[in-house]
């Protein structure tokens, strides 16, 4: 590609340099450089790629774009100067893969919890009507057959057109990913417009040194979502709904449990059968039905309620959508795992005090025997978390059994005892077993009829990091290999 070609749709200063260049490689990590490369200048945290343009033009990079200004340059290199490297770098992404957001119906969802399994729920609802859909997310990236784990929740703009190209060449028509605060705030999702943006909640999340500022900023950040779509569908119910609409320029859908929203809820009753908890609940307005989701919980009719707006706007019919809740699952999101015949058995990421305190109170509703909460906490992360866990598992679940997650470069039995710290403000009954196989022995050993046990922490992760290593290790694993009586 021509580099003037390939800078057509931004905004740029030649600072220096001819444009009448071919192109054979768009980069932005300096290691991935080659003969003939565009190299894109980004600033993060640890890292500015302005500090490395020496060391690309010495490996073959012909033109380099900039933000900011670098030390003197080779006659033969063209400098390219932008105001933001970032939001440049969307665009060039676009351009370079020949915008194959073009070819898709693309569905970004938003929100601080909701977005992962709501993509699985839409993925499943339009696949039963008959599209071919892909999902970008928290836990992978799925084109086809192909699953792709994820390092972020939404990849940076040049891998997402990579993937979004990918996608079109293995013949699917539709994608559904989730869209972070952190990736709207660093323009990850600019050069493409989305097809329907949907919001499903807003709580206080992701502030703090390297994230957000405030939660205003936090809340600014999701909105620009719906300044980039066309269709914006939204939980009515949320007290933030307006503060993230304000500005917006798309047409507005909205679902909920209240009265005045477009698609609404109604009749909400709790199903409880041998290993599997669920609810049911009656639609009005875009759609009359009676509807059943096989996870528990008012959070899973909200989500349930996100799916069904969304597959409304692609004419799917009503039978299709309810075979579709009731069946879907999400790996590591309230993943019901049959164990006995007498109790209910679970593994979910709720790994903060927020995440927890919903899951429980959520299973509460259920009335069980015993509610038993296993999960431990992360190392090399802040203490407050471990007490707050500490803290409400011990107000909420009837056992608590502490025990290892990811303890990185400190000493498990250290952070157990942080754990204890915040369990002991309570009167909550505790144990501690360290090896997270042997805890979750105990667990299925000592399950009673009608407890509900649930598996915190660790959700879809299928590894344990220590010191620097991530060791294979999969819940669903352990637990074959514990009934297996290994």
């Amino acid at each position: 590609m021509r580099l003037e070609t390939l800078l057509q749709e931004i905004e740029y200063e030649c600072v220096q340099g001819s444009l009448d260049k071919e192109i054979r490689a768009l980069v932005y990590d300096s290691r991935k450089v080659q003969q003939g490369s565009v190299f894109v200048c980004i600033r993060g945290m640890n890292y500015d790629g302005h500090d490395y343009v020496k060391e690309v033009v010495s490996k073959g990079a012909v033109a380099v774009v900039v933000e900011r200004e670098i030390e003197k340059m080779p006659e033969t290199v063209t400098v390219i100067q932008v105001r933001d490297t970032r939001y440049a770098l969307a665009f060039l992404s676009a351009s370079w893969f020949s915008h194959p957001a073009d070819k898709l119906k693309i569905i970004g969802i938003t929100g601080t919890k909701g977005k992962t399994t709501t993509t699985y729920m839409v993925k499943s609802i339009l696949e039963a009507a008959g599209r071919k859909v892909g999902l970008i997310g928290t836990i992978e990236s799925i084109i086809g057959e192909s699953h792709k784990p994820s390092a972020n929740t939404t990849p940076e703009s040049y891998i997402l057109q990579e993937t979004f190209k990918d996608m079109v060449e293995a013949g699917l028509d539709t994608v559904v990913m989730e869209v972070s605060s952190q990736a709207l705030k660093l323009h990850r999702t600019q050069g493409f417009v989305f097809d329907y943006g949907i919001f499903t909640n807003l709580e206080p999340d992701h502030i703090g040194p390297g994230e957000h500022e405030s939660f205003e900023e936090y809340a600014a950040c999701k909105g620009l979502l719906f300044k980039q779509c066309r269709v914006g569908i939204i939980n009515g119910d949320d007290t933030h709904a307006q503060a993230i609409l304000a500005g917006h320029t798309c047409k507005v859908i909205t679902y909920g449990l209240k009265e005045g929203n477009d698609l609404q809820a109604t009749a909400l009753s709790l199903s409880h059968r041998p290993g599997a908890l669920g609810v049911c609940f009656e639609t009005k307005g875009l759609l009359q039905s009676s509807i059943e989701v096989s996870s528990p919980g008012q959070f899973s009719v909200y989500n349930a309620l996100t799916a069904i707006a969304i597959c409304l706007q692609f004419g799917v019919p009503k039978e299709a959508i309810q075979k579709a809740l009731l069946e879907v699952k999400v790996k590591g999101r309230i993943e019901m795992v049959k164990v006995s015949e007498d109790f209910t058995f679970l593994i979910d990421y709720a790994h903060n005090a927020m995440a927890l305190k919903s899951l429980l109170v959520t299973l509460r509703e259920y009335q069980p025997h015993r509610l038993i909460c296993l999960f431990g906490c992360g190392g090399n992360r802040s203490k407050i978390r471990r007490y707050e866990m500490g803290e409400v598992s011990g107000t909420l679940a009837d056992l608590t059994i502490i025990t290892s997650d990811n303890p990185r470069f400190e000493e498990p039995m250290d952070i157990i005892e942080d754990i204890k710290t915040g369990i002991r403000k309570t009167e909550g009954k505790y144990l501690a077993i360290c090896d997270r196989k042997e805890a979750i022995r105990y667990a299925i050993s000592h399950g009673e009829k009608g407890d509900i046990i649930v598996l915190a922490g660790k959700g879809h992760e299928d590894y344990q990091e220590i010191k620097g290593v991530k060791y294979p290790m999969d819940e669903r694993e352990l637990i074959r290999q514990i009934l297996a009586g290994e």
